[in-house]
């Protein structure tokens, strides 16, 4: 096993598992003081539900790619590209705005919970209520990973998903042991190290992006001369600008220590321009929201 590829989406997984576990924890919290214990089936179903949905869509998004890959089609080198650099821009997104939300939500997420939980109880059908509610959690928390998985790793997807496993089983543990066991946690601690973490795996995503979107504009202008005019460089990128770094002979990202700094801190061995500006300026941008999100005086 790569534990360079593994390690990004066993913290992730940890992270967004870890929420979904609180949110489970909740409900069942929320059904036990309700005597409400015939839905616990429900909540088992919702967390099953959320999990083959997660996978489903990892393996679509990937059996996309694979089928673009082994196509003929004249323009599916860069489709591919593209279809890279979007599934990063949405995974990018997401993270990033769930980093800010659970950092801004966490006082707030056990009441909204209990609030919701409530209000499924009162319905006629709240079966169908304590469902959906651990359904989304679980399938949104999912979604995010499998996109990251998709968005980051294309060719060896058996580390990837080991890693993601792995962070899964120690998010449930935890969230038995806080709940069960009534082992004390520091919720918040966890939430800001692993904060710290996410923000750092997705601003190497932020390069990967421009990668991507470098190389497809790049395969473009050399499969139809119509487009050469697209390219903005005559260097080795298209839309890049001038390589400022190139620590291949010394670090290079394939090899360790430098593959571990590549997954954990966005580390290339060659970077360009566009890609050092876009990588500090997320960092500076989401960065700067989500430690001020952390100050006390801004709850």
């Amino acid at each position: 096993m790569n534990i360079s590829t593994a390690l990004p989406t066993f913290v992730i997984t940890l992270r967004e598992g870890f929420e979904a576990a609180l949110i489970v924890g909740i409900v069942f919290a929320c059904l036990q003081k309700a005597q409400k214990q015939e839905y616990y089936r429900w909540i088992y179903s919702g967390v099953t539900a959320g999990i083959i949905a997660s996978v489903s869509v990892g393996l679509l998004l990937w059996q996309s790619l694979q089928g673009i890959e082994t196509s003929e089609y004249y323009y599916a080198p860069f489709i591919k590209q593209i279809l890279k650099t979007l599934f990063a821009l949405v995974a990018v997104s997401m993270l990033s705005w769930m980093l800010l939300w659970m950092s801004k939500q966490a006082k707030s997420l056990k009441g909204e919970v209990e609030g919701a939980v409530n209000i499924a109880l009162t319905n006629n059908n709240a079966s169908k209520g304590v469902f959906l509610l651990v359904f989304i959690a679980v399938l949104r928390e999912g979604f995010e990973t499998v996109l990251f998985i998709t968005a980051q790793f294309q060719s060896d997807f058996i580390s990837p998903t080991i890693g993601a496993i792995a962070g899964l089983l120690l998010a449930v543990l935890m969230g038995w042991a806080l709940f069960y066991w009534g082992v004390k946690i520091n919720i918040r601690l966890f939430f800001q190290i692993m904060g710290v973490f996410l923000l750092l795996i997705v601003a190497g995503l932020v390069i990967s992006a421009l990668k991507n979107l470098d190389g497809g504009i790049m395969i473009l202008s050399q499969i139809n001369p119509n487009y050469q005019n697209i390219c903005l460089f005559d260097q080795d990128s298209c839309l890049l600008g001038m390589k400022v770094w190139n620590a291949s002979n010394f670090l290079p990202d394939n090899e360790f220590p430098g593959i571990l700094l590549k997954t954990l801190f966005g580390y290339r061995d060659q970077i360009y321009l566009l890609q050092l500006v876009c990588y500090f300026l997320f960092l500076g941008i989401v960065g700067n929201l989500y430690f001020s999100s952390l100050n006390p005086k801004n709850e």
